[in-house]
C-alpha cells in the first residue's frame, strides 16, 4: 500500500502566561503525573508524535478532551505551524508545499461553520469557485452532493436555519466539492442526534470505498470501532497506542469476564477472589463482573463455588472487552 501521510516527531508547544511565585510553589508541590505536560511554563500540546496513514485507510485519532487530537489535525491541515517535526502528505513535504497540498485535501474542523447568510446551494457553489471548479461542473457536483447528503430539499434555505445535523452534512458537502484525495474530519459526529450520526457514518464509509483516505478525530469509542481501520490513541500530547481495533482488543484478552447475578444473596468477594481462575471481582448494580484468566475454567470455578455455598445463579453472561475498556486501560497505564 502507498503511504499518503507520514508524520515524524511532530510537536507543538505553547508558551503559557508567566507564573506568579505562589503558582510556582503550588506547582512544585504537585506530583509530576498530575501536571498537564508543563515544563518551564511551556505547554506541550503535542509531544514527539509519529505515525503514518495508508492510501484508502480510515485512520482515527482517539483520546480524551484536551489530549492533542485537534492540535495534531490543525498542523496536518496547515492551520498551525509545528514547533518541530516533519509532515509529508501525498509524497510531498507539507511545510514546503502547503498551498499546493491544501488544494488536494478537504477539512471539516469541529468548530467550523458554513456561511450562515448564504443558502446551502450557495455555500457549495462558493466553495467550488474557490477551488477553481468550472461553473457547469460546480452546479452538477453541488446538486449531486446535496442529494447524496439528503439536504437537497433545503438547498435554497439559508444555512443559519439549518439544524446542527444538517449543518454538519453541509460542511461535509463543502469539503467534498473539490474531490479531495484526503479528507480530515475533527469530531464528525459530535453533538449530533442518532439519525444524523448514522447518516454521517454511512457517508464516511461510502466515500472511503471510492478510495478516499480519511483521517478523523473522536473521543467516541463506537465511532472509532465502527469506522476506523487503525487507531492512534493520544493522551497528554503523546501517542500511547497505535493499532487496529481488533489487535488492541486481542492485546487485552486478560479482560475476559463473566457477568453473574446471584439470586437474593451477596457473595464473599474475598473467598471468590481466591478461586484459581478468578482475577478480579467488581459489583455493577445487582451483577458481579468477574474477570477470569479462562472463560471455561473460570465458569466451572464459579458454578462449583455457588454449589458449595448454597448460592443460586440467576443469570450468567460472558463479557468480552470493548474498545472503551482497552482505551481506559491504555490511558491509565500510559501505553500498550
Amino acid at each position: 500500500m502507498d503511504t499518503v501521510i507520514e508524520v515524524k516527531d511532530l510537536s507543538k508547544h505553547f508558551h503559557g502566561p508567566k507564573s506568579t511565585k505562589a503558582q510556582k510553589l503550588s506547582l512544585n508541590k504537585q506530583k509530576s503525573y498530575k501536571q498537564k505536560a508543563i515544563k518551564g511554563n511551556v505547554i506541550r500540546a503535542v509531544d514527539n508524535v509519529s505515525f503514518h496513514v495508508e492510501k484508502g485507510e480510515i485512520f482515527g485519532l482517539l483520546g480524551p478532551n484536551g489530549a492533542g487530537k485537534t492540535t495534531t489535525i490543525r498542523m496536518l491541515t496547515g492551520v498551525l505551524e509545528p514547533t518541530a517535526g516533519k509532515i509529508a502528505i501525498l509524497g510531498r513535504d507539507f511545510l514546503k508545499n502547503k498551498i499546493m497540498i491544501q488544494q488536494l485535501i478537504g477539512n471539516v474542523p469541529e468548530m467550523a461553520n458554513a456561511y450562515l447568510d448564504l443558502t446551502g446551494l450557495q455555500n457549495l457553489e462558493l466553495m467550488g469557485e474557490l477551488y477553481g471548479v468550472k461553473k457547469t461542473e460546480r452546479s452538477q457536483r453541488a446538486e449531486y452532493l446535496l442529494k447524496k447528503f439528503e439536504i437537497f430539499d433545503n438547498r435554497n434555505l439559508k444555512a443559519k436555519k439549518y439544524s446542527k445535523g444538517m449543518k454538519q452534512r453541509l460542511l461535509l458537502c463543502m469539503a467534498l466539492m473539490s474531490k479531495p484525495k484526503v479528507l480530515f474530519l475533527d469530531e464528525p459526529t459530535s453533538g449530533l442526534d442518532v439519525q444524523s450520526s448514522i447518516i454521517i457514518k454511512n457517508l464516511i464509509r461510502e466515500y472511503n470505498k471510492t478510495g478516499m483516505t480519511i483521517v478523523l478525530t473522536t473521543h467516541n469509542m463506537d465511532v472509532a470501532n465502527e469506522l476506523c481501520d487503525r487507531i492512534g490513541i493520544i493522551n497528554k500530547g503523546k501517542l500511547v497506542g497505535l493499532d487496529t481495533p481488533e489487535n488492541m482488543l486481542r492485546l487485552k484478552r486478560e479482560y475476559l469476564a463473566l457477568d453473574v447475578c446471584f439470586e437474593n444473596k451477596d457473595i464473599n468477594n474475598k473467598e471468590m477472589s481466591n478461586l484459581p481462575y478468578v482475577k478480579k471481582i467488581s459489583k455493577i448494580g445487582k451483577n458481579y463482573r468477574i474477570i477470569v484468566s479462562s472463560l471455561n475454567d473460570g465458569l466451572r470455578d464459579i458454578v462449583d463455588y455457588a454449589k458449595s455455598n448454597d448460592l443460586k445463579i440467576d443469570k450468567i453472561n460472558t463479557y468480552e472487552p470493548h474498545l472503551q475498556d482497552v482505551f481506559l486501560q491504555i490511558i491509565n497505564e500510559g501505553g500498550v
